[in-house]
């Protein structure tokens, strides 16, 4: 049985980036195994924002990666983002990670994917994980028509989503650069 970490959103908005995630680990399709997860957290200084979504493990497996890699590029997020791709793709023997993780810093928002994708979002809203579709629906419906920040936007697009999808839940972390 494999546990999966859900639903996280991301808005770059008005010189800010929000990246709000739920706290539902999931087991299988029906088992709820934890409510008050955090799969939003600061990392390389407090300088960059991450949150993940998909196999608990693989998520881990990818933040831990990318860190390494801002660690080796001295925080630049782009080249940290775009070196991990490669290494993943130049990898024959390496696994493909199930999962995906958003990542933030002052300046820039990506999607990193398990098998070496890295997407720039179109303007600057994101989603991943099994309600990431909903969040990314309210997020841009909020954005559009919306004075609200990018956290407040992040924080209501994840609280809908908690409302429609079973594998998100309403115990909401954000964490904002």
């Amino acid at each position: 049985m494999e546990f999966r970490g859900t639903t996280i959103c991301a808005v770059k908005r008005g010189g800010m980036t929000a990246i709000a995630g739920d706290g539902q680990v999931t087991m299988g399709d029906s088992v709820i195994m934890k409510g008050n997860a955090v799969k939003v957290k600061r990392i390389y200084g407090e300088k960059v924002v991450v949150g993940f979504a998909g196999s608990v493990s693989d998520a881990f497996a990818l933040s831990e990666k990318f860190e390494a890699m801002l660690q080796k590029y001295s925080g630049n997020l782009m080249r940290a983002a775009v070196e991990l791709a490669e290494l993943w793709r130049s990898d024959k023997g390496g696994r493909r990670l199930e999962a995906l993780l958003i990542a933030a810093d002052a300046n820039a928002l990506f999607v990193i994917s398990g098998t070496g994708e890295v997407i720039e979002p179109e303007n600057g809203i994101c989603a991943i994980g099994s309600g990431g579709n909903y969040a990314l629906a309210a997020a841009r419906a909020l954005a559009a028509n919306t004075d609200m920040d990018a956290k407040g936007i992040a924080q209501a697009a994840l609280k809908i989503a908690s409302e429609i999808c079973v594998f998100t839940n309403d115990h909401i972390t954000v964490e904002t650069v």
